[in-house]
């Protein structure tokens, strides 16, 4: 039995690193995308194709990480926990902080799927919640996580940081190209 709850422990702080991997990749694909040339050389719909995958697979990683939390019975997360920010007994704004970026990015995303039912306006207006929600998800990890003082954390927070920002100051200081609309 305590290898289970060691694995459903493991399973949960490694798709919680991951997902905040992937999750920094979709910004700053999101980012460069709306920028109208992300990379030259690199067609336009690549780019915004990996960015909606990279997106279903963080959205995906989110919910091992929340069931797999639930589970485990070392923070004893129940799932109105995982719903009701800052409601939990275990790091209680540091939680509420995590379960506020991934109903902000589900947002993003369902709205994302359902584009073509809502209006451009609205559908961006609630796609600009990520830009919210992903430093959410960054202090979400370095507020709960085990591993948040560890120096290879760190330097991986780090590292989300530098290319988020670098990807925001190339969309600033480089010339928009055409209008995407995907």
């Amino acid at each position: 039995m305590a290898d289970a709850v060691n694995a459903l422990w493991y399973a949960s702080r490694g798709t919680g690193v991951v997902a905040l991997l992937v999750l920094t990749l979709v910004v700053v694909l999101g980012v460069l995308a709306h920028q109208g040339k992300p990379f030259p050389g690199t067609p336009q719909f690549v780019v915004t194709g990996l960015h909606r995958n990279a997106s279903l697979l963080a959205m995906f990683l989110l919910v091992i990480h929340i069931v797999t939390i639930v589970f485990d019975t070392y923070a004893k997360v129940g799932w109105i926990d995982v719903v009701i920010p800052f409601r939990s007994d275990f790091e209680p704004f540091w939680m509420g902080v995590g379960t506020l970026s991934a109903e902000l990015f589900a947002a993003v995303v369902a709205t994302s799927l359902l584009r073509g039912m809502l209006g451009r306006r609205t559908w961006r207006a609630v796609h600009l919640l990520s830009y919210a929600a992903w430093p959410m998800a960054l202090g979400h990890t370095l507020g709960t996580g085990t591993d948040a003082a560890a120096r290879w954390m760190l330097l991986l927070s780090a590292a989300c940081i530098a290319v988020a920002v670098a990807s925001v100051v190339y969309r600033l200081v480089e010339p928009p190209g055409p209008e995407v609309t995907s």
